[in-house]
């Protein structure tokens, strides 16, 4: 008899968690009783972001898990550092690095400012990279490690850098992580996957940056992504690895048939989110 799959007790360190899809993978992970650190730079409430590190935590305790926030910029190497110092002092360890902080651009070359333009590569590309690499070490000393990057699969069709070529290849860069890494630590049992989401996901980048309600409406609920997500972290990992997910794919084969429980507005058609064919 096989045991269940879980979380329990594993230490899962993921950037951007204060909201989004960060947030709801660590609270799937809540719920086995895992113990979660909320690697972010929110530390007050926005107008137009809603969340903290601190209301996360919250919300990962009464969920069943343990929570330690973290203050942390993950452009700079020094915080993400003592972000992974602080875990390691905290939990004994880290098990799983999630890669799910990122700065969204979606303009033209002429529109693209080289501070964006600095920020999307800062967070995305330098980020998930300085993370993984900080938190490798660890992940080399526990079973079953694993890295997931939110990021898109690899596709090179012009159409996806013609109008955001700047924030194309700063999120592509997070998948090539992948690729790379995957292969580099194959031998050592360290898992790096990639995870996207088939449509647009409710969040506040989704609804401050991509067309509002409208597009909210045509979404499908973080928890897809938090559901797809669990099931990868509790594969294998020498047995997985080195894949460029899509959410409702994952989900099919866990054997989910009922998708319109992920939905915003049942029977809405979905918007479909970027990179996908």
């Amino acid at each position: 008899m096989t045991e269940p799959r879980s979380l329990q007790g594993k230490t899962l360190l993921i950037t951007g968690a204060s909201r989004g899809i960060g947030k709801a993978i660590a609270l799937r992970a809540a719920r086995d009783g895992a113990n979660v650190a909320v690697l972010a730079k929110t530390t007050t409430e926005h107008p137009k972001l809603p969340g903290t590190i601190f209301t996360a935590a919250e919300e990962i305790e009464q969920a069943g898990g343990r929570a330690l926030p973290i203050k942390t910029d993950i452009r700079f190497e020094e915080e993400v550092q003592a972000a992974v110092e602080a875990v390691v002092a905290e939990f004994g360890g880290i098990d799983i690095v999630v890669n799910n902080a990122s700065a969204l651009g979606l303009t033209g070359t002429l529109e693209t400012t080289m501070k964006m333009y600095d920020r999307m590569f800062g967070i995305n590309a330098r980020g998930s990279y300085l993370t993984a690499k900080l938190a490798l070490p660890h992940l080399l000393q526990v079973e079953n490690p694993h890295v997931l990057n939110i990021s898109p699969p690899l596709n090179m069709d012009a159409k996806w850098f013609r109008n955001h070529a700047a924030y194309t290849l700063a999120k592509y860069a997070m998948s090539v992580w992948v690729l790379g890494m995957s292969e580099e630590f194959r031998d050592e049992g360290v898992a790096f996957n990639a995870l996207w989401p088939r449509t647009a996901i409710a969040t506040a980048a989704v609804r401050n940056l991509l067309g509002g309600e409208k597009v909210i409406r045509a979404s499908r609920k973080p928890e897809i992504m938090a559901d797809a997500a669990w099931a990868i972290l509790t594969r294998p990992a020498a047995e997985c690895t080195g894949n460029f997910f899509i959410d409702d794919e994952v989900l099919a084969a866990e054997g989910v048939t009922d998708f319109d429980i992920y939905a915003v507005a049942p029977g809405t058609p979905l918007f479909p989110d970027f990179f996908l064919d």
